[in-house]
């Protein structure tokens, strides 16, 4: 399916780019960000081995749960970058590369990262 909206097509052309320069390995996977309009949703990957370590989601159990006490989508992200480290650090992941996917580090996107860096991860 070709995008011809002229923001998904910028925002592809920058996750592109950020591609080129990003890889993810078994000790430092890569830490990725996908936003959707009401959704958001983190993933560790080891790009060597092709496999996903972890994965979080705005959508998960846990987070849904919890949603009534959340404010704002910030505050859905700031839980969804924690619950991803907490992840992370059960399989032994302490520092990763941070891919925000075409995104602006503004908004959800830099919520994600700060409970991500919260819950014990670096980048």
């Amino acid at each position: 399916m070709a995008r011809t909206n002229p923001k998904s097509v910028s925002r592809l052309k920058r996750k592109r780019r950020i591609r080129k320069k990003i890889s993810g390995t078994a000790n430092m996977p890569r830490l990725v960000v996908f936003r959707s309009a009401k959704h958001i949703y983190a993933q560790l990957i080891d790009d060597d081995a092709g496999v996903t370590i972890a994965s979080a989601s705005s959508q998960s159990k846990a987070i849904r749960e919890k949603a009534a006490e959340f404010g704002s989508k910030c505050d859905v992200a700031k839980a969804v970058g924690q619950a991803i480290a907490a992840s992370g650090k059960v399989k032994g992941v302490e520092k990763v590369a941070f891919d925000r996917g075409g995104y602006i580090y503004h908004g959800r996107v830099k919520a994600l990262a700060e409970g991500a860096r919260e819950g014990g991860l670096k980048f």
